[in-house]
């Protein structure tokens, strides 16, 4: 039995979509639906889109980048991600660049690993999460108004914290997972050799 296409048979039509708020990174709106024959009014958040980055060093770890993060009042421990700079603008140039702005790191190919949408309910933000091996040392291009750390760590200690709860971000839990099971296997495989 095959899937149904997205739409197929959801009782919901968009009937207006207002502006009322636009900010740096977001565009807040306020939708007018008809959901199973009911006027509601939904939230929307609308985002550019942004690239992450899973940099991994000739030793097998993973570079992360501890910031603080205004929303939730405290220091994260995240893999490097940034924003488009233009929504046109390619993600994977997105990533190499913040690559470079966030850890100091380049590479000269990124390799696709995931695509993530972060929040479904409200906000329409997509990030695409690349790999970087071969690191090559270069140095950190940050905002003025950031402070970013740069970390060293090993694969099961990322996932020790994720089950720990003291990583949250989902961008940061959905790359370390989705890079350990496709590189651990690949790892195994070679083992086996």
């Amino acid at each position: 039995m095959g899937q149904k296409p997205e739409n197929e048979g959801m009782p919901v039509v968009r009937l207006d979509r207002q502006l009322k708020y636009q900010g740096n990174i977001l565009k807040i709106y306020e939708d007018t639906v008809l959901a199973n024959g009911h006027e509601a009014h939904w939230d929307y958040i609308h985002h550019d889109g942004a690239a992450a980055v899973v940099p991994v060093t000739d030793e097998g770890k993973l570079l992360m980048v501890r910031q603080y993060r205004n929303a939730l009042d405290r220091f994260t421990l995240e893999i490097p991600a940034g924003k488009l700079d233009d929504p046109r603008e390619p993600k994977i140039e997105c990533a190499y660049r913040e690559l470079e702005e966030e850890t100091g790191f380049k590479t000269e190919k990124l390799e696709y690993l995931i695509s993530v949408n972060t929040t479904v309910a409200f906000c329409d933000e997509a990030i695409d999460i690349f790999v970087a091996h071969n690191l090559v040392p270069s140095h950190q291009h940050l905002d003025e108004d950031e402070v970013i750390e740069v970390e060293a760590w090993e694969l099961k200690d990322l996932e020790a914290l994720i089950y720990e709860g003291k990583i949250t971000d989902g961008k940061t839990i959905a790359a370390i997972m989705a890079y350990g099971r496709k590189y651990r296997s690949v790892d195994k495989k070679d083992e086996l050799v």
